[in-house]
């Protein structure tokens, strides 16, 4: 299940009892209006951070791929069709690229990494931002397969040739596929690492709500598409013991278990937000909220 479905049934609109959910998890901060539909009873919470990368599956190929600010737009824009297209071998000097179709390969649900991905398009390529903006959910252009969730897109790459796809590098770093270094706003190609994404990520300071993005990083040594993870929880709770189980729950992961986030390809969150997403925690009560009184 995509995050798309999770925040779905976390708002409960039009969603059966049976399939509520008492939280949720996203790449892609809930808007106010979704906060609205959730009856103003919700609260996003960084819980993790992430680098969103470009694997890739081209035999024949040896050394680093670097992609441009121009040229991977373009490519997921369906303009640039074959790996041996000029604009890509501009980047890759002394390197010869084979001349096979690009497959692109994308996710078909709803999801807050192709909403990242997408908001990363948007902020340096005009043309991506006129017809598709940052969304969750996009009708690719060009030669594109689709495939559900983090791990579905991973495997598609993993298994079919000439072709190139987003997603979030602990699932690309687990199953060892190539990576792009990318061009970011400095002009420097950078590599996904836990130190690259934390450069990227220092770039902007997380607000007050908690609903920071970072489209478009600066910094010479920052990787350029990052992103934060929040777990959507309710700020109140009819059972006290759910209320208690999920503060204990996320208060743990924000501060022990960020010592396993390098572990398994995920960046620490800052400390500075780190002490903001716990006083955040501190809010959940339990008992019937004013909003389900009415």
């Amino acid at each position: 299940m995509g995050s798309g479905e999770g925040v779905r049934r976390f708002i409960g609109k039009n969603v059966a009892d049976k399939d509520k959910v008492d939280f949720g998890a996203s790449d892609s901060a809930i808007s106010d209006v979704e906060l609205a539909q959730a009856d103003n009873n919700a609260l996003m919470v960084p819980v993790t951070s992430a680098c969103l990368v470009l694997a890739y599956n081209l035999p024949g190929f040896h050394g680093e791929l670097r992609l441009s600010r121009k040229a991977y737009p373009r490519i997921f824009l369906g303009e640039i069709k074959k790996w041996n297209d000029p604009l890509i071998a501009q980047t890759n000097p002394g390197v010869k690229l084979p001349d096979p179709v690009i497959t692109i390969a994308a996710r078909q649900d709803a999801s807050g990494t192709t909403f990242a991905f997408t908001n990363n398009l948007s902020a340096i390529n005009d043309r991506w931002r006129s017809l598709f903006g940052a969304s969750t959910l996009v009708d690719w252009p060009g030669n594109a397969t689709r495939a559900k969730g983090n791990e579905g897109v991973s495997a598609l790459i993993q298994r079919s040739e000439a072709s190139i796809g987003y997603v979030g590098y602990e699932f690309a770093n687990r199953l060892g596929l190539d990576m792009a270094a990318i061009e970011n706003k400095e002009g420097k190609f950078v590599q996904p690492s836990e130190q690259s994404c934390v450069a990227g990520l220092a770039s902007a300071d997380l607000p007050d709500n908690l609903r920071a993005f970072v489209p478009d990083p600066s910094g010479a040594s920052s990787y350029p598409i990052v992103t934060y993870s929040w777990v959507l929880l309710r700020k109140q709770y009819q059972n006290p013991q759910t209320a208690q189980a999920l503060r204990d729950l996320f208060q743990w992961s924000i501060q022990d278990g960020q010592r396993y986030s390098s572990q398994i390809g995920y960046v620490p969150i800052p400390s500075s937000v780190g002490e903001k997403a716990l006083k955040a925690l501190e809010t959940i009560n339990s008992g019937v909220s004013t909003a389900e009184n009415k």
